[in-house]
């Protein structure tokens, strides 16, 4: 008996999840993303056009159905007023708001069609059960609307029966109150931009069912192959991680492209609003709805963070702005990643096996991949384990003490004697023994992924951040939307990097991103020269140890990226570098990258000096990576447009360096006693509360130490998952 492959079983998964879910539009609807009118076949099922008073339900509906050929209802006019003999505007005067909800529920229950349009009035929504009744028949659109749009569309007309306008409440007020119903109940949004026309809302709602239905348009490819003779989907990588040649997966088609309008749109929203319609656009519904989305998002982007703003954006000196990525419970960047991360991995899991999450850390991701998972709950903590590797003399004892903190449960971090290199090594060596992978699966039923940016769902939510930042500006009239930003980056493994050049192309008008290295300066030698070389070149000691990085994993998606996906390339290079420690590319295109992405690198004397320097003048504390940043961005920056520098961590996490470029004297031995002297010297506003709370419960966890040895980084594996799973009987 041969037994399937585990990429096989998942893709067994997802097959049924499409066949479960796709009987809402037929069997093969929409089988082009095109415009509409291309798409002939009957429909059996209804598309329900869902928004608010003013939406344009009814002119959409009608253009709607006419382009696919269908039957256009609508509930006010061919529902209600038929099932009452009276209008609605006298219905809702006789018997109030409240009666009317249940009357019109009452109706709508009642109803019955197939393969219609179905404009859905704007009250609908706000009774369970008639909701309930029309989202079986259909796939329910809700059509998100600007609000300015709407109030000037309801100022033009005579609007007599919105339920609540007798109870003295404004039109905004009601608008705002029913928007939590609409987002409760859809199940694709249609983002409509400032100033949309009903056509081009039409136009919108009939892109949005191509993409519903054309999921395969979505696929992921390893950076290493030119075609996917094994298609994989969001909910595929997210579990697999790493590609089963060794690349890293990458959209086939790479991101979408959202307008100006809809830009101008999103930047009127907070931060995890942001994030929901963002992500939905690189997440398709299939492999997880806008409503669980929108409910994992919201969560992860709570109570999590201290600032209100999540990610807020500060103006530094002249054209400089920092975007603080430091405000959640671990103190950096990597927060922003791994607060929805687990969320998402969780959804996707198959209910198959149990799933160790291996990460290696140059010192934030550990912590943030532990405190992400642990804050699972509990009915899906019991099948996922977590194990951190961590070099153990290449990390600050605050970020030291961060994850030899959580040794509790299925959650363990092991320090080895070597470097962030060797560890990131390790690990993929793990996912290509094939004799490793299946003795775990055999034996324990256990099934190993990834917590690192190499996996697509750690790096997909750093998109979000970038687009924010400009968003901010827009919103605080700083720029005009189409007015460049350049971004500078603290660069060690890419993935921040990466996800801005993201970022650009879903339509964020970045010029340039800098990358900012320490003296591990790999990355800013291959953009000025197009080598990478490792040959003689050894890791050094930093006091901005997040970047101590000399193989830089996403390098190989920028590659990707920058090679226009030419996957030969791709994988000729990285086979070459594993071989040879060496690799060159062609001048052609290394004159392709400097286009996008520029570099510089600074000593440990500048990184020091720049933070007493912006302190003195400003009052603000920058850690050790983002002093980095600045004095790269100093020397490179052309000042001719607005520079957001990524303030990664928060400066207490490297408090010894810190207080050193503050030429503090007697700097205390004693964790704790270093933040309290930092806050003595920035202010309550610039102290991280859990930061500080994480340091004075950390107290005296020993932990395991393990020598440079990949044998000895299995055996903890084998450890971990005997010590958190059951062994198969």
């Amino acid at each position: 008996m041969i037994l399937p492959t585990f990429g096989q079983l998942l893709a067994k998964v997802r097959k049924l999840r499409t066949h479960l879910l796709f009987p809402l539009l037929g069997s093969s609807y929409f089988t082009t993303a095109k415009l509409s009118n291309q798409i002939s076949k009957p429909h059996e099922r209804n598309i329900l056009l869902m928004g608010p008073p003013g939406a344009g339900k009814t002119c959409v509906g009608q253009i709607v159905g006419q382009r696919l050929g269908m039957p256009v209802i609508d509930i006010d006019d061919d529902v209600l007023e038929r099932a009452w003999g009276m209008s609605v505007a006298d219905k809702l005067s006789e018997i109030g708001g409240d009666g009317f909800i249940e009357e019109e529920g009452k109706a709508v229950c009642n109803f019955t069609a197939t393969g219609s349009v179905i404009s859905l009035t704007g009250s609908n929504p706000l009774h369970p059960d008639a909701m309930q009744h029309l989202k079986r028949s259909g796939l329910v659109l809700y059509l998100d609307v600007d609000a300015e749009d709407i109030m000037q569309r309801l100022s033009r007309m005579k609007v007599n029966r919105i339920v609540g306008q007798d109870a003295g409440v404004s039109m905004r007020e009601i608008l705002q109150y029913r928007k939590k119903f609409y987002e409760r109940w859809l199940d694709a949004r249609v983002l409509c931009g400032t100033g949309d026309s009903v056509e081009d809302v039409a136009d919108k709602v009939l892109r949005t069912l191509g993409r519903y239905e054309d999921s395969e348009s979505e696929m992921f490819i390893s950076t290493r192959s030119q075609m996917s003779s094994d298609p994989k989907f969001f909910s595929d990588v997210v579990i697999e991680g790493l590609a089963p040649d060794g690349g890293l997966y990458v959209p086939k088609k790479g991101f979408p492209k959202l307008e100006p309008s809809e830009w101008l749109r999103i930047s009127s929203m907070p931060y995890a609003m942001r994030a929901v319609v963002i992500l939905e656009n690189c997440i398709h519904p299939v492999d997880v709805s806008p409503v669980e989305l929108s409910t994992m998002v919201h969560h992860a982007y709570g109570q999590n963070f201290a600032n209100r703003s999540v990610v807020p954006l500060k103006h530094l000196t002249d054209h400089q702005y920092i975007l603080e990525l430091f405000h959640g419970p671990t103190a950096s960047f990597k927060d922003l990643a791994l607060q929805l991360m687990p969320q998402l991995f969780t959804h996707c899991l198959p209910q198959m096996c149990n799933y160790l999450i291996l990460a290696a850390t140059s010192g934030d991701t550990g912590s943030a991949v532990l405190n992400g998972f642990r804050n699972l709950k509990n009915s899906d903590r019991g099948r996922i384990g977590v194990l951190v590797f961590f070099p153990e003399k290449g990390v600050s004892e605050i970020q030291k003490l961060q994850m030899t903190g959580f040794q509790e449960g299925n959650a363990k971090s092991v320090s080895v004697l070597s470097d962030f290199d060797f560890c990131q090594r390790s690990i993929k060596q793990m996912f290509g023994d094939s004799s490793l992978i299946g003795h775990l699966a055999v034996e324990y039923a256990t099934v190993l992924s990834t917590a690192n940016s190499i996996n697509w769902a750690r790096l997909l939510p750093q998109v979000v951040y970038h687009c924010s930042a400009y968003l901010d500006l827009l919103r605080n009239r700083t720029l005009m939307f189409g007015d460049p930003i350049d971004v500078c980056i603290p660069t060690g493994n890419f993935g921040n990097a990466m996800s801005a050049l993201y970022a650009k192309q879903m339509g964020i008008p970045i010029r340039k991103v800098i990358c900012a290295s320490n003296h591990n300066c790999i990355i800013s030698d291959f953009i000025a020269s197009g080598m990478y070389d490792l040959r003689n070149r050894k890791l050094l000691v930093s006091n901005s140890p997040a970047i101590d990085i000399l193989k830089s994993s996403n390098l190989e998606r920028f590659i990707h990226h920058a090679s226009r996906g030419d996957g030969s390339l791709v994988r000729d290079l990285f086979l070459n570098l594993e071989r040879d420690r060496f690799f060159k590319i062609s001048e052609t295109l290394r004159q392709k990258i400097n286009l996008e992405v520029q570099a510089g690198w600074c000593s440990e004397d500048d990184c020091l000096r720049a933070i007493h320097e912006v302190h003195a003048a400003t009052g603000y504390i920058m850690d050790t990576h983002t002093a980095v940043g600045k004095v790269v961005a100093d020397r490179i920056h052309d000042k001719t447009c607005p520079l957001v520098i990524c303030s990664t961590a928060h400066h207490g996490k490297f408090a010894p360096a810190v207080l050193k470029a503050l030429q503090c004297q007697n700097i205390p031995q004693d964790p704790v006693e270093q933040l309290e002297k930092l806050y003595t010297i920035g202010g309550r506003e610039q102290m991280h509360g859990a930061l500080m709370k994480s340091m004075r419960d950390s107290g005296d966890h020993p932990h395991v130490v393990c020598e440079a040895d990949f044998s000895k980084l299995v055996d903890e594996v084998e450890t971990v998952i005997q010590d958190s799973f059951l062994r198969v009987q």
